[in-house]
């Protein structure tokens, strides 16, 4: 309401100075028209940009101070989930080392396995070469003794064919021939 009595009496002060200046001459006249179009274009807009332009700004504002929020609560998340980190990072220090000890424990004892189990099979296989030498000195002994027989009877075979004659060929089937009857 006040702004359309101060248009008001704006526009009636440019009506007065209009009919003022046009009792006076005629160059001046113009002059006070344009000042008058001036006056009441300026008055339009600034009525205008008071009655559209608050608003604007007031929605601009609490945009702003939305965001202003908004980014202060990002950044709040931000600072916890760092601060999460920092502690994981922390804690990883500690679990790393850790697991150099489980580590080097289990490496220690994988040894120590691996010792038992070489030693345990070197154990195995000289038992097993012990007893395949035994076999194979058995199975020479055995080879000699055969072999050893064979040239004893090749070599008694030979003594009694060097002594065999006829005469003593048929003593020996006579006497054969009556240990059957």
């Amino acid at each position: 309401m006040r702004r359309f009595v101060r248009l008001f009496l704006l526009f009636s002060l440019t009506a007065a100075l209009c009919c003022a200046a046009e009792k006076e001459g005629g160059d001046s006249h113009l002059i006070l028209w344009k000042w008058a179009n001036f006056l009441v274009l300026a008055a339009g807009l600034g009525y205008l940009a008071a009655k559209t332009l608050p608003p604007v700004f007031a929605s601009r504002s609490q945009a702003i101070l939305k965001d202003m929020t908004e980014s202060e609560k990002i950044r709040k998340d931000a600072e916890a989930r760092a601060a999460d980190v920092d502690r994981r990072l922390a804690g990883l220090e500690a679990e790393i080392a850790a697991l150099r000890v489980d580590s080097q424990k289990e490496s220690q004892a994988e040894t120590e396995r691996l010792k038992a189990h070489t030693a345990a099979e070197i154990a195995k296989i000289q038992a097993q070469s012990t007893r395949e030498i035994e076999s194979y000195a058995k199975a020479a002994r055995t080879d000699l003794k055969r072999y050893a027989a064979g040239l004893a009877v090749d070599l008694a075979e030979q003594k009694i064919r060097g002594r065999m004659t006829p005469t003593t060929q048929d003593g020996l089937v006579r006497g054969f021939v009556r240990e059957l009857k």
